[in-house]
């Protein structure tokens, strides 16, 4: 993958030129329509740094960690210093023989953990100081202080780089999780979204959006056939996996086509989609009903956004999409105006659907101003004191509204009502304070309806986690929700956030997107001809591309190339025969053999010895079984406990052993029970001894 680079100076002098490709449209028409366009990664990737890429001087210290540097500008947008703003996106070549960390657990624990490991990673990065990994700044090993990449000696404590010192802090690069984008993805294809963070992330110009629509179009152009990403997300301190498939039905990465890939504890897509659609079409009703006792300030809530929505709000889903949508409508929008369907609040536009007048809100803001000018100028009075007090004045969803809105009203002259939340739990209470009340300018339309006065983004937010908290979260969801309602509530959240795995497949298998009339594309599958012990499936089919007069002999030679360019262990492979057409002559043109046929498979050998066992497959060369109570047969990414005597692994959950005692307590596993107590009571003394070799297993036994 590796091509020459360009000199420094030319990465300067293009910062400022305006031929820099638009991080917001790239690839253009003209890059889709290069030869490399539709061409398998290993193939793709080349093209993409040949054309667009610089090689700074410092990567040849490090052969094995080669940094290239891509240059965009984001559309008109202007930087501090008043140039044009720039993206630098590092490519960051990683030979994964001499890397540190051979295997990748990310394959591991979406499912790809029989692949062979792939000769090359590639880190796609975008650093949130705007800087690069390829450019100007390192960090100093002795003090901390930013070096030139080329500094050998820091000037504040002078302490001498070494190459280990540089070469620490570019794989802490790789490992930094402050980064704007950073996707790795393998030589044959399969990518791994690791962190994307736009505004929230520090980023001036690039929002979540922005990142996420250049990645998927950067995918689609370097022939990438699968990408994940383990979302575990969060705004403002909720799991946004979680809201996000209560709003849409899908996680927000579902926008560019991730779907389901693997769930924790053996959970499979028709479970995660019918705990989606339990959980977002549970009625309001159920929260709203509490018989004779007191209203709740969830329910106070709920009747106050049903009284200023234009829609109604039946469900759970109703309910987030309409304070998703006010949260939007604010000045500084939490999301992107396209993430979810809104449901607009009433507007002054719509005062026809204003069942209140101006005389209704001044006549119940009095009577509370009235309660509240009766009691000590020290007393706080809670909004549930307060409202019933003037439960008579007006409806309770009005009284709802005014509540709200209280805050800053002049009560008296000099005096104003100043609110205040007690604690976690969020209750308002209210008094008369000194003070003037805010001024309003001569376009004010507080009074002309009350609904154009609505709540504050902070309020909104605020609210937003309450509900959360009450209606969403299995720990923290209320009780006075019927029982069996309530245990299928939380059983669907628990289910979608143990969902965190999705995946998009953008070349599926045997499915062709670009037909070039002068190329010949065929997906090769290999079959080796050695039996080895624990032999894992054979390798992902690689895509070839050949000349339309290739022969049988081309194509042998092409799979060859291939296989040993992406996988480690085939770096000694020879193609033999082409299966189903043992015989055929080796010069036999391709086209005439094949036909339209896309898939082939190519029997082949290992020169010399066999493939690295080290190399086989992604999940190491670890031996464990996996047999938990819940159906996991595989490594999910969860917490695992084994048992002492068997050594089968198990979820902690699973297992009722709290994570923070997993480490220190001692398992066993129902099975190994079982048979040393068959064992024990049939006076098989010399198994039982064999089996439970561990005193505290005997003394646990009894």
């Amino acid at each position: 993958m590796v091509v020459n680079g360009r000199p420094m100076k030319r990465a300067v002098k293009r910062r400022v030129t305006a031929d820099l490709s638009d991080f917001l449209t790239f690839p253009t028409a003209a890059e889709r329509d290069s030869p490399a366009y539709g061409a398998p990664f290993r193939a793709a990737v080349r093209e993409l740094l040949t054309t667009h890429a610089l090689l700074p001087p410092p990567s040849s210290l490090f052969p094995h960690l080669l940094t290239w540097q891509v240059l965009f500008r984001v559309g008109d947008e202007v930087a501090k210093d008043g140039g044009p703003a720039v993206v630098r996106l590092d490519v960051v070549e990683e030979d994964v023989a001499r890397s540190r960390a051979v295997y990748c657990d990310h394959c591991r624990v979406v499912g790809w953990s029989s692949n062979p490991v792939s000769a090359k990673r590639c880190h796609f990065i975008i650093k949130a100081d705007g800087n690069s990994i390829a450019g100007y700044n390192k960090t100093c090993a002795g003090c901390g202080d930013a070096l030139l990449m080329t500094d050998s000696r820091c000037k504040s404590c002078n302490h001498v780089m070494t190459t280990e010192d540089v070469e620490d802090w570019m794989y802490h690069q790789l490992e930094n999780t402050s980064h704007l984008l950073h996707g790795v993805i393998h030589a044959n294809g399969y990518g791994h979204l690791l962190r994307v963070n736009g505004r929230e992330g520090g980023s001036m110009v690039l929002s979540g959006r922005h990142i996420m629509n250049f990645w998927d179009r950067l995918c689609r152009m370097l022939g990438v056939r699968k990408v994940s990403v383990m979302d575990v997300s969060k705004k403002h301190g909720l799991d946004f996996r979680l809201l996000h498939a209560v709003v849409k039905g899908h996680p927000w990465y579902g926008d560019w086509g991730y779907k389901f890939g693997a769930g924790s504890f053996s959970l499979t897509m028709d479970d995660y989609k019918l705990a989606v659609e339990h959980l977002s079409f549970l009625p309001l009703s159920l929260f709203q009903s509490q018989g004779r006792k007191p209203r709740t300030r969830l329910q106070d809530l709920i009747a106050f956004y049903q009284s200023i929505s234009e829609r109604e709000l039946v469900n759970i889903r109703d309910l987030f999409c309409f304070l998703i949508s006010l949260v939007h409508d604010g000045n500084h929008p939490l999301y992107e105006a396209d993430d979810f369907p809104c449901k607009k609040p009433k507007s002054i536009d719509s005062r026809a659907l204003c069942s209140w007048t101006a005389v209704d809100i001044r006549h119940v803001e009095e009577a509370m101003f009235k309660v509240l000018r009766a009691v000590s100028e020290s007393t706080w009075v809670s909004w549930r004191a307060l409202k019933g007090a003037v439960c008579k004045v007006g409806s309770p969803e009005l009284l709802d509204y005014c509540l709200k809105e209280l805050k800053g009203k002049q009560a008296a002259p000099g005096m104003v009502v100043n609110t205040r939340n007690i604690g976690s739990s969020g209750v308002m209470e209210y008094r008369i304070e000194q003070g003037l009340p805010p001024v309003l300018d001569d376009n004010s339309l507080v009074n002309s309806c009350p609904i154009a006065n609505q709540p504050s983004k902070d309020c909104i937010l605020r609210d937003l986690k309450y509900f959360y908290e009450c209606m969403l979260h299995p720990e923290t969801m209320v009780t006075h929700v019927p029982p069996v309602r309530r245990n299928l509530a939380c059983a669907s959240a628990t289910k979608i956030l143990d969902c965190k795995q999705f995946v998009k497949d953008y070349i599926p298998e045997g499915v062709l997107f670009v037909h070039k009339p002068s190329t010949i594309m065929i997906f090769c599958e290999v079959d080796l001809v050695e039996d080895t012990e624990d032999q894992n499936p054979n390798p992902p089919p690689e895509l070839l591309l050949l000349s339309s007069d290739a022969t049988i002999g081309d194509l042998k030679h092409e799979a060859t190339r291939a296989f040993q360019d992406v996988y480690l262990m085939f770096r000694r492979f020879q193609a033999d025969e082409l299966v189903g057409y043992n015989g055929v002559d080796e010069y036999t043109q391709i086209k005439l053999l094949l036909g339209s046929t896309q898939f082939v498979r190519i029997r082949g050998h290992f020169l010399g010895k066999s493939g690295s066992n080290r190399f086989r497959a992604e999940k190491g060369v670890e031996r464990w079984t996996v047999d938990c109570f819940c159906g996991a047969k595989d490594d999910d990414g969860e917490r695992m406990l084994a048992c002492d005597v068997c050594g089968v692994w198990k979820h902690t959950r699973c297992t009722g052993i709290p994570d923070s005692e997993a480490v220190a307590a001692k398992f066993y596993c129902q099975r190994c029970r079982l048979l040393a107590s068959s064992y024990k009571t049939n006076g098989c003394q010399g198994q039982f001894k064999e089996l439970v070799d561990d005193v505290a297993f005997r003394a646990d036994l009894g």
